[in-house]
């Protein structure tokens, strides 16, 4: 049986996410049961609290074993390419950012699923988006990214409006998914890239 595009990418955006959390594990000097762990919650954290949030238990990794497959394949790549990952600039940012355009879609399509309200399916989406890396993150003594200066969840949330406008004008599904997904890993490298943020509040004296 064909695999459809919606698979493709949900596998493509587990095996970035668990290949950012394994980076970022291996960057915190973890040991090997370590990186496996953060590689594990990074991709399917979100996942996970989607999933519990609507009621769709087992949650989905549980459900389906080709997840695990897919994280273990991904966190062994992850190690073998350790060297050739650490050359290429910016390789952690690239991961990160391919799962969040991804997973954003992925998370969309499950509320639209169950026909939730538009403005709860991209709260969906930017927590299945967003979550995992909040978790590992948090697991690594980080502060989350989604709190700081950079613009993280704003992303998901935008690349969520523009899904529904390009579902008014009733796209082909391949295009649509492909339109968002796409929208949302340009708007974050443009974001990265040009150091948009959120403004800041100021202390109260």
């Amino acid at each position: 049986m064909p695999i459809s595009l919606f698979e493709l990418l949900d596998a493509i955006g587990t095996v970035a996410f668990a290949v950012s959390g394994a980076l970022t594990a291996m960057n915190k000097r973890l040991d090997a049961f370590g990186v496996f762990i953060i590689s594990f919650v990074t991709a399917v954290g979100g996942g996970t609290l989607r999933d519990m949030l609507i009621g769709r238990t087992p949650v989905v990794w549980m459900r389906d074993i080709n997840y695990v497959y897919l994280i273990l394949i991904s966190f062994l790549l992850a190690i073998l390419f350790r060297r050739f990952f650490d050359k290429l600039r910016n390789s952690l940012l690239f991961f990160d950012t391919v799962g969040l355009g991804v997973f954003t879609l992925i998370g969309l399509e499950k509320g639209i699923d169950i026909h939730l309200n538009p403005i709860i399916c991209i709260a969906l989406g930017t927590m299945t988006a967003s979550f995992g890396g909040v978790i590992r993150d948090i697991l690594c003594n980080e502060i989350p990214v989604i709190f700081r200066e950079e613009i993280y969840a704003t992303v998901c949330i935008a690349g969520g409006v523009f899904y529904f406008i390009l579902a008014y004008f009733d796209l082909p599904t391949n295009q649509l998914y492909l339109g968002t997904s796409s929208f949302i890993i340009l708007f974050r490298f443009l974001a990265i890239r040009n150091r948009w943020s959120l403004p800041k509040f100021k202390a109260m004296s």
